[in-house]
């Protein structure tokens, strides 16, 4: 439990004790001029009679209480529903990016000797390699893999018809 939750509980009850204390004090200063004149279901009737105000007032603390961390929970999630628009905000900018340097980056491959986008391929990841080849134009890229080494072309083949696959071969 919290610092500041302990505090609010501590001052929540002192605050009930001071509100029972001042329904109570008429009881005592009537007890203190003649102890003898308090009856047993007079004590009775007087607690049941205020112990429907404290509990009254209890309720409205809790209430009090509850309608205030309702809004901070609120606050918060106004926060995190801004936090999240932003961060789509920026996902849609980003996808929107990689869409044009992906349609670029096949163009310049496309564009290019199959000798030397055959040895520029062999140098980036063999995943990148194969969604490259499998955006290019088949002919194209048949002609980029046959200047390859044979292991690099049998590696970028796999990939490439792992995910031509319509399901999981495990």
């Amino acid at each position: 439990m919290s610092r500041r939750t302990r505090l609010k509980k501590t001052a929540s009850a002192a605050f009930a004790g001071l509100v029972l204390a001042t329904q109570i004090a008429p009881l005592h200063a009537l007890a203190a001029d003649n102890p003898a004149s308090m009856k047993p279901d007079e004590v009775e009737r007087f607690c049941a009679n205020i112990a429907d105000a404290a509990r009254d007032r209890r309720y409205a603390l809790q209430a009090m209480e509850l309608k205030k961390l309702r809004g901070e929970v609120d606050e918060r999630i106004a926060a995190l529903e801004q936090k999240r628009a932003d961060y789509e905000g920026w996902l849609q900018r980003r996808n929107v990016f990689l869409a044009q340097a992906e349609a670029g980056i096949v163009e310049i491959y496309a564009s290019m000797r199959p000798d030397a986008a055959a040895e520029r391929l062999a140098e980036v990841r063999v995943e990148l390699a194969a969604a490259i080849l499998m955006k290019l134009e088949p002919r194209t890229a048949g002609i980029i893999l046959n200047e390859m080494n044979s292991k690099s072309a049998a590696t970028l083949t796999t990939i490439i018809a792992s995910a031509a696959r319509p399901e999981d071969p495990t």
